[in-house]
């Protein structure tokens, strides 16, 4: 089986668009931790369930997945992936599979309005 989700052909379209601005040791791959965060985010397990073995450390994984969302990375691949055309349902991306985290409900001390969260509603 294998564990890369895109062929050589597809990621060569898109490896002009992740950094290659490094420093410091060599690298781990970009189309081994593009698979393993793909992995993760669509099974839905933590980073520790990737398979080292196979696509690296799990420190590599989300931390590279945190770099690329900051400097705008993942817009980017996305974009370029919907122009590119092909079937609607390979194209859309669906936000139900993104998380929030549990902090994203307001800050220390603060009530939460989500819907359906106790005590949600109007404040008196």
């Amino acid at each position: 089986m294998d564990h890369f989700w895109l062929t050589d052909e597809q990621f060569a379209k898109i490896a002009p668009l992740l950094p290659n601005d490094t420093r410091g040791k060599q690298r781990v791959g970009d189309l081994r931790v593009l698979s393993g965060i793909v992995h993760v985010l669509k099974s839905g397990g933590r980073w520790t369930d990737a398979p080292r073995e196979i696509y690296g450390s799990k420190k590599t994984l989300s931390n590279r997945f945190v770099r690329w969302a900051a400097k705008g990375i993942w817009v980017g691949l996305f974009e370029t992936l919907a122009r590119a055309g092909g079937p609607p349902s390979q194209v859309l991306i669906d936000s139900a599979a993104v998380n929030a985290h549990r902090c994203t409900a307001g800050g220390r001390g603060e009530r939460s309005q989500s819907i359906g969260a106790p005590g949600a509603g109007a404040r008196p």
